[in-house]
């Protein structure tokens, strides 16, 4: 071979082996795509054995024809370039800085912690708003009054703050939102009971700093379970707030003669509060490509989430937009009945 052809020969693998390393290494972005689903009204297999992942009592607890599905998304982190250049050109991926989901002011098992924390909140909050609908009500119990607050001399340990206003007092977190809706210094009027006897009383909220009005309850939260209703999560891998809503629909199904699915395959998605307002979660785009390709015909979509889900629905799958937990339920009567619920 003449030199010529040596050069050039020489200088394609040299070409070669130089993009082969730069699409080897690694960039500061992660990817997101569609992860497994999980039917709260099926099963999970734990230590010790398969088990229902939502259970009441056996003289309350009924079963159902369809599904409530929870869905999740997959990280996939120390992506190359070569892989980050199919994610970003996928329909099914989105390739995200790494910073997003990993703050470098964190350490991974502050994340892993946090991860875990939301997890076990948005379990406590489906129950306690499941519960109500269930016509279990919550009970705002004062455990300890602040010295020299607005409370002080007006409130006692375990008085039940019904209304404030006149508005009915739904939970703990009802009851602060409430609170702050007029600055320090405004009279309220705050209704209680004690002893079994409604009461009325004047208090004045404090400044409790940064301008926000300040009662001076410690508080705790009391609801009564008559079902025994218990969600297990041993066995199942997952993170963050996102499960609540569908935690919430599976509680009530698994307690209500009535079947919410219909015979459906519902998967959906959201945070939700002790009062049952549905909030808006991250990855939704991925999200309801799982649903789809684990055979759900209908989303449940938190409405702040609807933009998005539009614009990653894949044929076939019906987007219904829900903003709290009592929407959501009508959306699945609506369903039953052949009516069309509230879309995106």
């Amino acid at each position: 071979m003449k030199r010529r052809g040596w050069t050039v020969l020489l200088g394609a693998v040299f070409v070669a082996l130089l993009t082969w390393q730069s699409l080897s290494v690694k960039v500061a972005y992660v990817a997101l795509g569609p992860g497994p689903t999980v039917d709260t009204l099926g099963s999970v297999d734990t230590k010790d054995g398969e088990q229902r992942i939502i259970t009441a009592s056996p003289d309350h607890s009924t079963e159902s024809t369809g599904e409530l599905q929870l869905v999740t998304v997959r990280v996939y982190d120390e992506v190359e370039l070569a892989r980050a250049i199919f994610y970003w050109l996928s329909d099914e991926y989105a390739v995200v800085p790494r910073e997003l989901i990993y703050p470098s002011d964190q350490t991974d098992e502050q994340i892993a912690q946090q991860q875990t924390e939301q997890w076990t909140q948005s379990q406590s909050s489906a129950e306690t708003a499941a519960l109500r609908v269930l016509g279990q009500p919550v009970r705002v119990v004062v455990t300890q009054i602040t010295p020299g607050s607005a409370a002080d001399g007006v409130l006692e340990a375990g008085d039940v703050i019904t209304a404030v206003d006149g508005s009915p007092v739904t939970s703990a977190q009802n009851l602060a939102a409430q609170i702050a809706t007029q600055p320090p210094g405004t009279e309220r009027e705050i209704t209680f009971t004690r002893d079994g006897k409604s009461e009325k009383a004047k208090a004045t909220p404090g400044d409790g700093g940064q301008g926000s009005a300040f009662l001076g309850v410690s508080l705790e939260q009391q609801q009564d379970n008559p079902y025994d209703v218990k969600i297990n999560t041993a066995g199942l891998d997952i993170g963050g707030p996102s499960a609540g809503l569908m935690f919430a629909l599976g509680i009530i199904d698994r307690v209500d003669p009535a079947d919410l699915t219909g015979g459906l395959n519902i998967a959906g998605t959201g945070e939700i509060d002790d009062d049952g307002v549905v909030g808006p979660i991250g990855g939704v785009a991925e999200k309801v490509i799982a649903a789809k390709d684990n055979g759900a015909t209908v989303f449940l979509t938190p409405e702040a989430n609807c933009p998005a889900a539009k614009g990653n629905v894949p044929d076939g799958l019906t987007l219904v937009k829900v903003g709290t937990l009592d929407e959501a339920l009508s959306a699945l009567s609506a369903l039953r009945e052949g009516k069309q619920p509230p879309l995106c």
